[in-house]
């Protein structure tokens, strides 16, 4: 046993210790629930990132795919004229959530309009191909955009919390109770020497009168 945390052994500094070291173990429960917690929901998001992620890789190959096939058919300057007059709007509006104590993104995507904004008679299908594919990529993105940053938020607060964990289970508790020991076994050696004082004291008083 030592004095680990270097404080004066005394009946004061052990209940100051043990009060402190029940809240200590509170905190320590709070802060693994804490960490199960965005761990799940972690790896809910992580998921989610995966699946949206090969989604848009797909949907832009067909996109590009189709656009590839579309240019080859259409003159260049067919093909400039079609995108002259966009007739469909887009809007992001941004916002944050709490997620386990963490603000995490929240984008809502809205689109007004068609995103076929050219007559059909001097253009190829394909083309019309790859514009719906580039736009249910682009709802798709903002949408792993959130999820992605959400997902690095939440890594950093896992992280956060499992130094804080590990200060309390490894270093900070065991450092208390090791302290409490020694304080209750100082304590008590002062105790017997009180005690052996006395009954000296005692004994000495006893010849005295005799």
């Amino acid at each position: 046993m030592a004095n680990a945390l270097g404080v004066n052994p005394t009946r004061q500094e052990l209940l100051k210790l043990k009060v402190k070291l029940k809240t200590s173990e509170r905190g320590y429960k709070l802060l693994k629930d804490k960490r199960d917690g965005l761990m799940k929901q972690f790896m809910e998001i992580i998921r989610e990132a995966k699946d949206l992620r090969e989604k848009v890789e797909a949907d832009l190959s067909v996109g590009f795919q189709a656009y590839l096939f579309a240019s080859a058919k259409t003159s260049p300057d067919l093909l400039k004229s079609a995108f002259l007059l966009p007739s469909m709007k887009t809007y992001l509006q941004a916002d944050v959530k709490n997620v386990m104590s963490v603000n995490v993104p929240v984008f809502e995507y809205k689109e007004e309009g068609d995103f076929l904004s050219y007559g059909f008679s001097f253009t190829a299908s394909e083309l019309d191909t790859a514009l719906k594919s580039f736009s249910e990529s682009l709802k798709d993105m903002v949408r792993l955009a959130e999820v992605e940053h959400s997902a690095k938020l939440l890594a950093e607060e896992i992280e956060k919390t499992r130094r804080r964990v590990n200060a309390l289970e490894y270093v900070f508790i065991p450092k208390m109770k090791e302290t409490i020991k020694y304080i209750q076994a100082k304590l008590a050696e002062q105790e017997r020497g009180t005690i052996i004082t006395l009954m000296k004291v005692k004994d000495m008083l006893v010849e005295q009168e005799g």
